[in-house]
């Protein structure tokens, strides 16, 4: 099979290796499409932990299960799934286990013809989703919804703002935010997507780059409820002025860094939570996969690469220019 590995730092290579045997409670995975994530890039620069040469990449994927291990029952067979990237969480539902790692780095990952895994790793692919559109899902996906619905408690008719929207998780957070009913407004340096964000729903998009944009969101909107960034850095302050007493930021990144300062009287003078998170447990990703089709939501796809130019995707994500997923097809 052909499968994507890491061969040197920013070096990509696309190689033969076996199929893998399913072992007992693992099936094998034909995978149909996968997905990129800025992780992805981050693992190919050298700049993730536990980053080792020759490991297939990879967290997003979906496929059809084409043969099952000893202990699996037989109505596996030929079901479409998506794949939880989890690698031990742990039991603790509010934290993961210092065992924790994500498919894809320091252990294989999905961007390959076939996958074995064990069958507590798999949901059922929804319906009405495509390949491709089921395959931009899993990583993305349950960052938003943990991040979203755990520690965001958003409601219906509730103000968030999602920072820097466009990339997988912002995008996620976007539709589901919608999906309930609440408000929606977003922000971007790019134009072209704060015009896509506003057609998608938005209530309005503020040019973060405009030294103004604060004081024209706080003036619309009057403030936030909840705010979710993968920035950080000082753009924190920023979003601490339009919160809502009681509000809520929860951050998922920090490409920015750290911020030089925090407004820590404003932020207890208003009781204002900042919080982190990452990825979601194994049971919030079931749940994300519930809500999706529950509320029917369709993943924005920003394009479809074929497996062989894969390099070219990784390459367009480094640039920063997608609204919505970089999807690959074999």
């Amino acid at each position: 099979m052909k499968a994507l590995i890491l061969d040197a730092p920013n070096e990509l290579k696309i190689v033969e290796r076996n199929i893998p045997k399913p072992q007992s409670g693992e099936v094998l995975v034909k995978i149909k499409a996968m997905a990129l994530n800025h992780r992805d890039q981050f693992i190919r620069e050298g700049k993730y932990p536990g980053i080792k040469s020759g490991v297939i990449l990879g967290a997003d994927a979906c496929g059809e299960i084409v043969e099952l291990g000893n202990s699996v029952t037989k109505k596996w067979l030929e079901k479409k799934v998506l794949i939880n990237p989890n690698i031990n969480w742990g039991n603790n539902p509010l934290v993961q286990s210092k065992e924790y790692h994500i498919m894809g780095t320091p252990t294989d990952g999905v961007f390959a013809e076939y996958v074995s895994i064990a069958t507590d790793r798999l949901a059922e692919k929804p319906d009405f989703l495509s390949d491709t559109e089921a395959a931009a899902l899993p990583l993305g996906g349950m960052t938003a919804f943990r991040a979203v619905f755990h520690h965001g408690q958003l409601k219906e008719g509730q103000n968030v703002l999602i920072s820097g929207v466009g990339g997988g998780v912002a995008q996620f957070a976007f539709q589901f935010a919608l999906a309930i009913g609440a408000n929606v407004f977003v922000t971007s340096g790019d134009a072209s997507k704060r015009e896509k964000a506003i057609k998608y729903g938005a209530r309005n998009a503020y040019n973060y780059k405009d030294e103004e944009w604060t004081t024209q969101a706080k003036k619309e909107v009057g403030g936030f409820d909840l705010v979710i960034d993968s920035a950080g850095g000082d753009a924190i302050n920023d979003h601490i002025k339009l919160m809502n007493p009681a509000g809520r930021i929860v951050f998922y990144g920090a490409t920015l860094g750290k911020p030089k300062s925090l407004d820590v009287h404003r932020m207890f003078w208003n009781q204002i939570t900042l919080q982190g998170s990452t990825m979601a447990n194994d049971e919030e990703f079931l749940q994300m996969v519930q809500f999706v089709e529950e509320h029917k939501i369709k993943p924005i796809v920003d394009s479809i690469t074929p497996f062989q130019n894969i390099v070219e995707a990784f390459d367009k994500i480094k640039a920063g220019a997608q609204f919505g997923k970089l999807v690959i097809e074999i």
